[in-house]
């Protein structure tokens, strides 16, 4: 291939990466309504998590899953969409009644108890420029209801500040956080109480201030905390993660350079 080709190639395919996704979840094959939570290993090693990890796109989700008990932490990929149905056995399901783009989507749980927090490893240092959260149903239903183990925000006048949001911080290669966003999932803070509100929608969050980073950490936080800490479930869902546009460039411009160097 001569040069001038070379470059006319490039500028094609570049415009093509930068409008791509980094991840939106729906190159992981998922049968209708249904999940995958990591490997559920069922051996003789109660309470020994396995770790891998959930490819999709430009990034790596990590599990951790216990199949002895059926537990897991970190993230999960699903389909289902059932927004009426209480308690953890609809843990998966996505409040918004569908994903954001496509069919599938991804669900981080906070595993405070074995210190699990849903990560997202980059496929190389770059610019996040945004992604998508909502609520579970699980999560979503429990707090306009309560439950017999975390309660209804506002209380049963409606005027309890009660909230719960999502922390992303952003670290480095090598480590190093670079900062954090925060993203409420619900706010009763409001001196007028019509303002109150549980997200029932997808909603844009911009992730541009974290910098230049190779990971993303994801906890949570809610006034409904105890002694063993949240009492409201620390679930999540999240869709469609859009790269700073010089990002996908770069990553593209990689991509044909090697490819010319194996040819």
């Amino acid at each position: 291939m001569n040069y001038k080709m070379f470059c006319v190639i490039c500028v094609l395919s570049t415009a093509a990466f930068a409008g791509t996704d980094l991840a939106n979840f729906d190159d992981y094959v998922l049968a209708t309504d249904s999940h995958y939570s990591g490997n559920m290993t069922v051996d003789e090693l109660y309470g020994n998590y396995d770790t891998s990890y959930i490819n999709s796109g430009y990034v790596s989700l990590e599990n951790h899953s216990e199949g002895n008990y059926a537990s897991w932490g970190g993230f999960a990929i699903s389909n289902e969409i059932d927004t009426t149905t209480v308690g953890y056995e609809n843990q998966y399901s996505v409040y918004t009644g569908a994903a954001q783009s496509g069919s599938n989507f991804a669900v981080g749980y906070m595993d405070s108890f074995n210190d699990y927090n849903p990560t997202m490893i980059l496929a190389s240092t770059m610019v996040v420029d945004e992604l998508y959260l909502t609520n579970t149903t699980y999560t979503a239903l429990d707090m306009l209801n309560g439950s017999a183990y975390s309660k209804k925000f506002g209380g049963e006048s409606g005027d309890d500040e009660d909230w719960l949001k999502v922390v992303i911080e952003g670290f480095d290669a090598n480590g190093n956080s670079t900062a954090t966003v925060d993203f409420y999932l619900a706010d009763f803070r409001f001196a007028d109480n019509a303002l109150d509100y549980i997200v029932d929608d997808w909603e844009l969050i911009d992730l541009t201030s974290l910098g230049q980073v190779k990971s993303l950490v994801f906890t949570m936080e809610s006034s409904d905390t105890g002694m063993f800490g949240m009492n409201t479930p620390s679930y999540f869902a999240m869709d469609t993660v859009v790269p700073e546009p010089s990002t996908m460039v770069l990553l593209g411009l990689g991509a044909l350079v090697l490819r010319r160097k194996r040819a």
